[in-house]
Order: structure tokens, then C-alpha cells, then sequence
């Protein structure tokens, strides 16, 4: 088990003796494990993009076209250096063949600093990411999970993390953006793996769910 998970099992079991809502979940689902990244941080912005709004599989469709016609191997030099007209072709809308080419402006001046973005405070990374078009402060708040897998992360405008957190801890109606930002504070400083166990609470059978 690398350091990583290891943290992630700790906060798990600190999350569950605190929450017996959690506790519940702990026992059905184990603790929280989010894989290593699959690819570098720019392919994992850059196919997030080419995600929003679609299907899985239509998603991955295009995505595959895109891969192909950037050689391969996708980098904001060689990204930028392809015809929007070209990205259009794999499939891609005006909107999001935009935000891709914009994505891969910022990482070549720095605006989005790519190499060393492991160093920067959340806050800052969910803003830099914000200003690039096409991502929103909940794609960067996946980023920061699913790739970087920060700790603390809680992403309060996510519909599965407000399902979730309903479900788990009985509520009568889901809470807003607002609501859950206040509730989330019981999860600090492990606010990731409570999301974590709130999608788990709308994908996962709990006992007596079906009696």
C-alpha cells in the first residue's frame, strides 16, 4: 500500500469512529481508495473537458479521435499547434475544441503551471484552473481529487455528494450548495473521503435498503 492510501485508510477509519453514519458505509465499502493517475495532468484536463455533457461512451468516442489526431500523445505544444479546425473534426464542438486550445495557451505561458502544480494550495489551483474557458470550479475540484488526490477537497455544487450525504445521514431533503458547505465542516480535515462515502451512499445497497 503506497503512503497515499495509507492516509486515505486512516482518514477512512477517523471518519467512521466520528460518524456512525460513516461507520455504516465503512463496514459495507472499506476505506476510501482513489487509484493512482492514469495519465499526466494536462491529458486529465484536457479529456475532462472533452467529458462534460456527454455520455461515456460517446465521450470516449471522440476522445479516442481527439488522442489520434494529436499523434497520440496529447501536449499543450502539440495541442496548440493543431488547427481548431482539425480538433472540430474528431468531434469535438466550436465550445470545447476552444477551451482545449485555451487549456494548452495557459500551460505553455505558465498561467496554468503544469510541472510543480502538486505544490500549490487548493485555492489557488482551483482558481487558475477556473480561468481557463470550459472549466468550472467542480472540474477542478475532480482534478484535485482524482488526480492529485488531495485530502481535503469538498465539492458542495456535486449532485451525488448532496444525494449522498442525504441518504447517509437520514435527511428528509437534499441540501443545497449552501447547506452542505456548513455541514461538510465535520469532515475536515478529511472532507475528500466524506464525498467519497457520500457517492458511495447512492451506489452502494445499504442493509435494509431493500426490505
Amino acid at each position: 500500500m503506497s503512503d497515499t492510501q495509507d492516509v486515505f485508510a486512516a482518514a477512512s477509519a477517523e471518519l467512521a469512529h466520528r460518524h456512525p453514519q460513516i461507520g455504516r458505509l465503512y463496514e459495507i465499502a472499506g476505506p476510501c481508495v482513489l487509484r493512482s493517475p492514469q495519465v499526466d495532468e494536462f491529458t486529465a484536463l484536457a479529456r475532462a473537458i472533452v467529458f462534460q455533457q456527454l455520455t461515456g461512451k460517446a465521450a470516449g468516442t471522440i476522445w479516442g479521435r481527439v488522442v489520434a489526431v494529436l499523434d497520440g500523445s496529447p501536449t499543450p505544444q502539440r495541442v496548440f499547434d493543431t488547427p481548431e479546425d482539425d480538433l472540430r473534426a474528431a468531434g469535438l464542438s466550436r465550445n470545447k475544441a476552444a477551451s482545449i486550445r485555451d487549456l494548452a495557451a495557459k500551460a505553455l505561458d505558465g498561467s496554468v503551471p503544469l510541472t510543480g502544480m502538486e505544490q500549490l494550495p487548493d485555492d489557488e489551483i482551483v482558481a487558475r484552473l477556473s480561468a481557463v474557458r470550459g472549466i468550472g470550479v467542480w472540474t477542478a475540484e475532480m482534478f484535485l481529487i482524482f488526480q492529485l488526490r488531495r485530502l481535503d477537497v469538498w465539492p458542495i455544487g456535486d449532485l451525488g455528494v448532496r444525494k449522498g450525504y442525504a441518504r447517509a445521514f437520514e435527511l428528509a431533503e437534499v441540501p443545497s450548495p449552501k447547506q452542505l458547505h456548513t455541514l461538510g465542516e465535520d469532515f475536515r480535515p478529511f472532507r475528500t473521503v466524506g464525498a467519497w462515502y457520500c457517492w458511495r451512499a447512492v451506489d452502494t445497497i445499504t442493509p435494509g435498503a431493500t426490505e
